[in-house]
């Protein structure tokens, strides 16, 4: 499903975010990805949806040579892939529900169908009575289910989540790792990036943690 083989990440100045890592993910796990601030997690996030290419190794998901791909492949790689980034990016002027709408637009799915996608997924993450709301006056964790909607909207087969946890008080965050494990239970593979690795060892998730770039666990 996900492979990583001797994957190095070097930025222009010499940074190196990862070096000489390699590890699988199988179809249908949990894996949390674990390390400090700075680790390379959100790097090696990057180079499994493409925003990244890597300096030197192959980053493989579903049979694909990411770093390989031509631009107009990219959109392709990414429909099997649900994004729940740090940054939610919700777009300020539009309602929760035409965010959650937009990768459906972008696609091409035919509006009635996108609509009943779009209300099913709001009403996964607990917010289908927020549709018609502006996403500024929404909670942050509020803000943070949206944006789990809008990765899930397109019906992933995996779903990759960059500190979903982070700044959530503990009774939020409970509630965020109880919905990837609903994911997680109905066939969808989950890797989760997260400080906080103690919210998801109860679901009995394999653990990936980086030090400095370097895969150690």
């Amino acid at each position: 499903m996900i492979r990583f083989e001797r994957v190095t990440k070097r930025y222009p100045g010499g940074h190196e975010a990862l070096a000489d890592v390699s590890f699988e993910i199988r179809h249908g796990e949990l894996v949390v990805l674990g390390g400090h601030s700075g680790a390379g997690k959100s790097t090696l996030i990057k180079l499994i949806a493409a925003l990244e290419k890597p300096t030197a190794g192959k980053v493989w998901v579903s049979g694909q040579d990411v770093g390989s791909l031509r631009p107009n492949q990219v959109p392709y790689l990414r429909r099997s892939l649900g994004l729940v980034m740090q940054e939610h990016r919700l777009l300020t002027d539009r309602t929760v529900f035409d965010n959650v709408m937009l990768p459906l637009l972008v696609t091409g799915y035919p509006p009635k169908d996108a609509a009943k996608r779009v209300r099913v997924a709001l009403d996964k993450v607990g917010m289908g009575a927020f549709e018609q709301v502006m996403p500024m006056t929404l909670s942050g964790g509020e803000q943070h289910r949206v944006a789990i909607a809008r990765a899930i909207v397109n019906r992933p087969s995996v779903l990759i989540a960059d500190e979903p946890t982070a700044h959530l008080d503990p009774a939020y965050a409970r509630e965020i790792a109880a919905l990837f494990r609903s994911f997680h239970q109905a066939g969808v593979t989950i890797l989760l990036a997260t400080h906080d690795e103690t919210l998801f060892s109860p679901y009995g998730s394999r653990r990936i943690e980086l030090d400095h770039g370097r895969l150690v666990a």
